[in-house]
């Protein structure tokens, strides 16, 4: 009977041992099985999210607040909030809100280190920051900065994509910078080789198109965004243009209450030349106060009024002035402006805007700086080729080959005139289905123009390998890109180059 008490005493204090040492580990565990700062994408966030990319800025925000109340640990709000200042950012360009945000990117990045670096979204939220950044960084004029924003985002996500080569919204990302990063015009290939930037056209698309198709819980919440970058590279690099608009179309988007997909419509349409399109959007907005109030819309308006030359359009085109605080084609609104006067014979308000072209703050865009070089000029547009250029822009074909209708070549003495005439009736013939009257015109404009600063003759070499391109004929093709390339000190290099540069990539591929 002792022993057997002391056996089970022995046994006890054996169990007793276990079970403290169970009772230890139900402290000690918990610390690395549960993460003191988790990347939850719950339902508030998603629904959060949602309402950011449909640009209801005020109402994510408010529920982002309380989601942090609510779990304050969580990341996942820390991360949508550079979502907020970026689109707030990048559409308003307003220096101070730059000024007052701009201390928010360092915050948030070492806020976001103290998260599992075991979860996908360790790498993929600062990914997305810097690339967001990146994007603005262009937008206020810090172009180094921006450069070295988008490696740490390139970089960051390639690791990502090692680590977790399955998650959707990193692909989604990645084959969006994979395609920016095949296009990097020629005269830049430099910055992509110092940068360790590089990529393809053809396997950023496939990427994208991967999150598109995929039935992945995480591609289902990021595929509005994943749209949104496809179709603009779809648009502006594969040149794919009636491909973009049927996807919309069998989208069915509701362009009233989505903001964001009104901006990718109506801005799209605009460079589509289907002006009547943009003013459509813009005309049936949402206006509720939860959105983000963006002058851009003034803007888009007032360039497809003047796109139908109605003078309307200098009421919009004013009204983003006065509201907007960047520099982002504030020299373009005002050429548009000018140009509107200059139609309706009102030549001393046209010649007013134009001083103030020349005042106005500087700009890196191609068209800011070719409304800058007309005004210093002192020289305007030929009439008929003004009215004619416009109502092409705008996508009322007929009327501009009316506008034309009667001139020839010989009609204009000046060679520029003549230049931009044989540019011009191309592009209405190429839009109206004329093709073989449209690379007779083009070619002619090569002619003319491909030791000249004007774009039109590099813009119609592009314009005929565009149309070997959809003819099949890809070695044809071939030819006139390379030309693009060739041709030096033109108005729009580095954006005809990237183009030319994609077609190239595009015709060699397979």
């Amino acid at each position: 009977m002792g022993r057997l008490t002391c056996i089970m005493n022995r046994r006890a204090h054996q169990l007793s041992g276990t079970v403290f040492f169970i009772f230890f580990l139900s402290f000690v565990l918990p610390a690395q099985a549960q993460v003191p700062y988790p990347f939850d994408f719950n339902a508030e966030c998603r629904k959060a999210y949602q309402e950011i990319i449909e640009l209801k800025l005020n109402t994510g925000k408010q529920i982002l607040e309380s989601e942090k109340k609510a779990h304050p640990n969580n990341l996942i709000p820390y991360f949508l909030d550079n979502y907020i200042d970026f689109f707030t950012l990048f559409f308003n360009e307003d220096p101070a809100e730059y000024r007052r945000r701009k201390p928010f990117l360092e915050q948030r990045l070492a806020m976001l280190k103290k998260g599992d670096p075991a979860s996908p979204f360790y790498l993929f939220t600062r990914s997305v920051i810097y690339f967001q950044w990146a994007a603005v960084e262009i937008k206020f004029g810090e172009r180094w900065d921006a450069a070295w924003s988008f490696r740490r985002s390139f970089l960051t996500g390639k690791e990502n994509l090692v680590k977790f080569p399955g998650f959707q919204p990193s692909i989604m990302l990645q084959g969006s910078m994979q395609v920016a990063a095949g296009t990097i015009p020629p005269g830049y290939e430099w910055l992509s080789s110092l940068l360790g930037i590089h990529g393809t056209i053809d396997n950023g698309m496939h990427n994208l198109e991967a999150v598109l198709n995929s039935t992945d819980p995480y591609a289902i919440i990021f595929h509005d965004e994943a749209s949104f970058y496809y179709l603009y590279l779809q648009f502006y690099i594969l040149n794919q243009r009636d491909q973009v608009f049927r996807y919309i179309k069998q989208q069915n988007w509701n362009t009233r209450d989505n903001h964001l997909f009104a901006y990718l419509v109506a801005n799209l349409s605009l460079n589509n030349q289907d002006a009547s399109i943009t003013e459509q959007v813009i005309s049936q907005l949402n206006r509720d106060p939860g959105y983000l109030d963006m002058p851009i819309w003034d803007m888009q308006m007032g360039y497809a009024k003047a796109d139908r030359l109605d003078k309307e359009s200098i009421i919009y085109l004013d009204r983003f002035l006065l509201r907007f605080k960047g520099n982002f084609y504030v020299k373009d609104v005002l050429q548009k402006i000018s140009w509107i006067y200059f139609l309706n014979q009102e030549p001393e308000k046209a010649e007013a805007v134009r001083v103030r072209i020349l005042a106005s703050p500087n700009s890196e865009t191609d068209a800011d700086k070719q409304a800058v070089k007309e005004a210093e000029s002192g020289r305007w547009p030929n009439e008929a080729l003004l009215k004619a250029r416009l109502l092409d822009d705008g996508g009322y074909y007929s009327q501009a080959l009316q506008v034309l209708t009667g001139k020839q070549i010989s009609s204009f003495p000046d060679i520029q005139d003549r230049l931009e005439y044989s540019y011009r009736i191309g592009r209405i013939y190429d839009a109206l289905g004329r093709k073989t009257e449209a690379i007779t015109s083009y070619q002619q404009a090569l002619a003319l123009g491909q030791d000249r600063r004007e774009y039109y003759g590099a813009r119609a070499a592009l314009q005929i390998g565009y149309i070997y391109e959809s003819q099949g004929d890809k070695k044809t093709a071939l030819i006139y890109f390379r030309k693009v390339l060739d041709m030096k000190s033109h108005d729009y290099k580095n954006a005809l180059d990237q183009k030319a540069k994609a077609g190239i990539e595009r015709c060699t591929e397979g």
